[in-house]
């Protein structure tokens, strides 16, 4: 029995399967929709659930900038191997979802899965998903993403080792050209290796100071049993100072001239451009971070894509 594209469709949309894996399941039970479904179950989603248990802390971060440099989305999608990471179906797929991110209203990465595919609205981006997954082979996920808007000034990315870190930041200035952008891309990096927590101190959580604080305190009267509390909370004045000097983007050594802060050297910046420079959001993606990660040995991981 010829199996037709319709009756694909209508199994695809059915079971969120492949559509290679809907064609041979009707073909194996002669269109019979209903047998086809079961037989997709037994084959087809008993082998997507195996995979969902699966660990998926690899993959890339990925960041895109659009409208002349005023709109940026940041994103994490997740694969099982460093392997399906590098390849080019799969980095071709995260650009996919960017664009589509780039366009999209979706508050979160639930409300995204359920929106129509851009590429082919007879699908959802979940059942896209699970089409990815029929085609690499291995467990997908988009984790998540952000998205930053510069109403005045622009939008800058940095990705770093293919995808292995992903800056985007947002900043205010008059002058948008190409030396603001080099000094903001060099910002980019900067948050990449120093992964800073804040902008600047007056964004410090006041939660987190008192922890800091306590903690700080805690390490000063071990280090000097007996002083009195009263000389210690002196003491631990300096050290969360240089803390917090840490924790700060713009109080932190700028990386490429450590006489400059970064605070410094955008004003520099600004200055020579007459302009003056103001970061006001960044995001840092890492990906697989807070994950965890398989543990697997290098040659097993080897031949098991030889043998796919």
């Amino acid at each position: 029995m010829a199996i037709t594209a319709a009756q694909v469709k209508q199994l695809r949309e059915m079971t969120g399967s492949g559509m290679m894996a809907c064609k041979k399941a009707l073909e194996a039970t002669d269109g019979d929709m209903d047998k086809a479904i079961e037989y997709l179950r037994e084959k087809g989603l008993a082998a997507a659930q195996k995979k969902a248990a699966r660990i998926a802390a690899e993959g890339m971060s990925f960041t895109e900038v659009v409208d002349g440099d005023k709109k940026g989305v940041i994103l994490e999608v997740n694969s099982e191997s460093d392997f399906v990471a590098k390849n080019e179906k799969f980095q071709n797929y995260v650009k996919a979802v960017a664009d589509q991110l780039l366009e999209s209203e979706a508050a979160d990465v639930e409300a995204f899965l359920e929106e129509p595919w851009k590429l082919d609205p007879q699908l959802t981006v979940s059942q896209e998903l699970s089409e990815q997954i029929s085609v690499i082979g291995e467990k997908l996920s988009i984790r998540r993403f952000e998205k930053l808007t510069a109403e005045n000034g622009c939008v800058v990315a940095y990705l770093h080792g293919g995808g292995r870190i992903a800056v985007l930041v947002q900043a205010d200035t008059e002058v948008v050209n190409d030396e603001v952008k080099e000094a903001l891309k060099n910002v980019a990096m900067q948050i990449a290796a120093l992964k800073p927590l804040y902008i600047g101190r007056e964004d410090v959580d006041q939660d987190f100071i008192e922890k800091e604080r306590a903690i700080l305190k805690q390490q000063a009267m071990n280090e000097n049993p007996g002083k009195p509390e009263n000389i210690i909370d002196k003491m631990i004045i300096g050290r969360l100072n240089k803390e917090l000097k840490d924790f700060c983007l713009l109080e932190q050594p700028y990386v490429k001239d450590n006489e400059l802060t970064v605070a410094k050297y955008l004003q520099k910046v600004g200055k020579d451009n007459g302009t003056a420079i103001v970061l006001k959001k960044y995001f840092r993606f890492e990906t697989g971070e807070g994950m965890q990660h398989r543990e697997e040995n290098f040659a097993e991981e080897v031949a098991k894509q030889m043998n796919k």
